[in-house]
């Protein structure tokens, strides 16, 4: 397990996840456990860019240039010592949606909250392609003798459509396509398991057969007590899959070969993101102690739709 040095850049956070760089080379996060995105800025400091309210999760910048956020329509929260963790849903849970923020005014539109007339359960992921679209996780929410299945979507930026392209998944949480635009990756929470789809159209993949219930391929399955959380894909085609339970990112070749499991500070280590004008910063939301850090990657990151090269983020 690689152990790299890591700056802690932001503290007091309730539960960050879902790091963005922006153009002026500031980071937002949001922070689940207040209903809101913030935007950390060089020197460390904080300001509010938007409240969304519900629990925003994981968001990516449009071709408008704006944030797309998922919603997972919040949850209740237990203090453990300096631990901030989610439990069950919010007392005032009625779904979730697909949110829609401006990062100049911090104007916040549902762009959806439903798909084919049934709700949103809990989006949590996000990515673009370059199709005007973008495909989104919903990991389903929990309840005390019943669950809602997961599931992966296909919206359009414009609002004009949404689609369901895999049903059922067993809480699926991070997503990311490869290089070439072709795979689309999914993790699986609470197997551990990473899976692959080809892309056969914008929102529509390829699937397997029985007996693949959610006709994904099996990249890995990792071994023991993990959880996958949310992923980016390097400039390589390696796939960096935040790991729970182990505290770390777990780094899968595309042929399933486990290459390295980079150690962080804290087992809740749930959203990484590929900063700086080379690509080659990561910063990983330490999602328990509310605190969010930054490390030099081993290899550069991949460059997504929409990202605009920004301004190095200045170390204060």
């Amino acid at each position: 397990m690689t152990k790299p040095d890591i700056e802690i850049i932001a503290t007091g956070l309730h539960f960050p996840e879902g790091p963005v760089e922006l153009p002026d080379g500031s980071i937002a996060v949001v922070e689940i456990g207040r209903g809101r995105i913030v935007r950390i800025r060089d020197g460390r400091r904080q300001d509010v860019l938007a409240v969304t309210d519900g629990g925003p999760n994981g968001m990516a910048l449009g071709p408008d240039g704006a944030l797309y956020v998922c919603n997972n329509g919040g949850f209740s929260w237990a203090e453990e010592g300096d631990w901030l963790r989610p439990f069950g849903l919010a007392p005032d849970y009625d779904g979730g949606k697909i949110q829609r923020v401006d990062v100049a005014t911090g104007e916040v539109t549902t762009l959806y909250d439903q798909c084919d007339g049934r709700k949103l359960s809990g989006p949590n992921d996000i990515v673009f392609d370059n199709h005007g679209g973008f495909y989104f996780t919903d990991t389903g929410r929990v309840r005390e003798f019943q669950r809602d299945h997961g599931a992966v979507y296909y919206g359009k930026a414009d609002g004009s459509s949404i689609i369901r392209v895999v049903f059922p998944l067993l809480a699926p949480n991070g997503i990311g396509l490869s290089p070439d635009l072709e795979t689309l990756y999914v993790a699986e929470m609470e197997t551990a398991r990473l899976l692959s789809y080809v892309i056969a159209e914008p929102g529509v993949v390829h699937k397997r057969p029985f007996p693949s219930q959610s006709g994904g391929e099996l990249v890995i399955g990792l071994g023991g007590f993990q959880r996958l959380d949310s992923l980016k894909v390097a400039a390589s085609g390696n796939i960096c899959v935040s790991t729970l339970v182990t505290g770390c990112i777990t780094v899968v070749s595309p042929r399933g070969e486990l290459l390295d499991q980079v150690w962080m500070p804290e087992i809740f280590p749930t959203n990484l993101g590929f900063v700086g004008q080379d690509l080659q910063d990561a910063v990983v939301t330490l999602s328990l102690t509310g605190q969010v850090g930054r490390l030099r990657w081993a290899e550069k990151g991949l460059r997504l739709q929409h990202q605009i090269g920004a301004v190095v983020y200045h170390k204060s």
